[in-house]
């Protein structure tokens, strides 16, 4: 079936540097990267001395989030990406890499089914 693109959520778990805005932001620029998107602006917020860090990379094809809770050692992520072509799974590896991540829950979803139907009917 055709979709417009896929829809990744992920749980990481036992995760180092979460509170670091600069390797939270790097992490997301490699993930971009490796995922083959384009990366239209980027914007992270650290809510201060050892506490979590909110990061958002706006996509031409949609967009990758991060928020991270360091006294947990969890981060929730957020991909979704149009079109078949891209790799979020390489994103996603990426973005589990430079944090350290030693486990991930993930969930996927095809977005989009049936759009061309719905645009014509």
């Amino acid at each position: 079936m055709d979709f417009t693109g896929t829809h990744l959520l992920a749980d990481l778990f036992e995760c180092d540097h979460l509170a670091d805005e600069a390797r939270i932001e790097a992490a997301l620029r490699g993930s971009v990267a490796v995922a083959g998107a384009t990366l239209l602006n980027l914007y992270v917020h650290g809510f201060g001395e050892g506490h979590g860090v909110t990061g958002v990379a706006l996509l031409a094809e949609s967009h990758i989030s991060i928020h991270s809770w360091p006294e947990r050692r969890y981060a929730a992520v957020d991909m979704f990406l149009c079109g078949r072509r891209h790799d979020v799974e390489a994103g996603l590896r990426a973005l589990a890499t430079a944090l350290n991540a030693r486990r991930i829950e993930e969930r996927r979803f095809a977005r989009g089914f049936g759009v061309a139907e719905t645009m014509r009917g």
